[in-house]
C-alpha cells in the first residue's frame, strides 16, 4: 500500500491464508474438502489512518479483519503487529494484546449482553483490564460518543439501532485501544443514523489517534471516510492505496465495475466534518 513515508504500518501482513471447510460438499467418509478464503495476501495497515476494506460478498474482507483481531487464526502467514507476529500466539499471549485489538459489530443488538444496563455493559471489560470501570467512567465513555447519562441505566432493548451502535463504540474506546476494527457498522442503520456514527468514528479516529479497519460494501462511505483502501476479490488483493488513487485511477478490470455498478452519491460533507 502507497502510504505517506512517515505513517509507519501497525499491522503488516505478509503471505496469508486461511481457508475453511465445505461442508456442503462433505464427504460420508474423511474430512471436507476447504475453500481457500484467504490467498497468500500482502498489506499493510497504517498506524494512526482508517483504512476501507471493500469487496463483494465472498471476498474475504471480513475474514481479514477477524484475523488481524485474532478472532480466527490463519493457516499461514505473518500477521505483524508493531513488528511482533502474533499469528499463532495462543489466548494466554494474545491476553494482554485484547485490549488494544476492539472490534465494533455489525449487528449491537447481538454484541451487547440482554441483561446487562448500559453502564455495566461499558464498565465489565475496564474492570477486567484494570482501567477504573465506575460509574463517572461509563458516564464519560457515553459523554464522548454523544449519550447522556440517562442511557446508562437502560438496556439494549430501550435503544434504537444507532444508539445501541454508539454503546458499542464506547464500550470499545472506553479501553484506549490502538486499533478498531470496525465490520459494516452501519448497515442496518437509516441514512441518518449512519451519517452520524460514521462522523462519530471519524472524530474519534482523529481525536484518539486510532489506527481504524473499515469494512464495507459501500464505496461512497468508504471514498468519504478512509484514507487508504484494500480492494478484496475472491480472497485476493486486486489494489490497494490511498482512496484518492483507487478512486481516481482504478487498475484492476474488477475495480472499475465496482465503481462503474456501485452508485457513488454525493455525501452531505458537513456529515464528515
Amino acid at each position: 500500500m502507497s502510504v505517506d513515508v512517515l505513517t509507519r504500518p501497525l499491522f503488516s501482513v505478509r503471505g496469508l491464508c486461511l481457508s475453511f471447510p465445505d461442508q456442503s460438499r462433505k464427504p460420508l467418509f474423511g474430512a471436507a474438502p476447504r475453500i481457500e478464503v484467504l490467498k497468500g495476501l500482502d498489506l499493510d495497515i497504517p498506524e494512526g489512518r482508517i483504512t476501507g476494506i471493500v469487496g463483494e460478498s465472498g471476498s474475504g474482507k471480513s475474514t481479514l479483519g477477524r484475523v488481524l483481531v485474532r478472532l480466527l487464526t490463519p493457516d499461514a502467514g505473518q500477521v505483524l503487529l508493531d513488528g511482533k507476529d502474533i499469528a499463532h500466539l495462543d489466548e494466554d499471549a494474545l491476553r494482554p494484546l485484547r485490549r488494544d485489538l476492539q472490534m465494533i459489530f455489525q449487528d449491537p443488538m447481538s454484541s451487547l449482553n440482554p441483561r446487562h444496563n448500559v453502564a455495566r455493559i461499558i464498565t465489565t471489560p475496564m474492570k477486567r483490564y484494570g482501567l477504573g470501570g465506575s460509574h463517572a467512567d461509563a458516564l464519560a465513555a457515553l459523554e464522548r460518543v454523544g449519550l447522556g447519562a440517562a442511557f446508562a441505566e437502560r438496556y439494549p432493548h430501550e435503544l434504537s439501532g444507532g444508539q445501541r451502535q454508539r454503546v458499542g463504540i464506547a464500550r470499545a474506546i472506553a479501553l484506549k485501544p490502538r486499533f478498531i476494527l470496525a465490520d459494516e457498522i452501519v448497515s442496518g442503520l437509516d441514512v441518518s443514523s449512519q451519517a452520524q456514527v460514521l462522523s462519530l468514528l471519524k472524530d474519534l479516529a482523529r481525536d484518539m489517534g486510532l489506527t481504524v479497519a473499515f469494512i464495507s460494501h459501500d464505496l461512497s462511505v468508504i471514498r468519504h471516510l478512509c484514507d487508504d483502501v484494500i480492494v478484496l476479490n475472491l480472497g485476493e488483493i486486486l489494489e490497494s492505496g490511498s482512496v484518492e488513487q483507487v478512486f481516481d485511477n482504478p487498475q484492476s478490470e474488477v475495480t472499475k465495475t465496482l465503481l462503474d455498478a456501485i452508485p457513488l452519491p454525493e455525501l452531505d460533507p458537513d456529515w464528515f466534518d
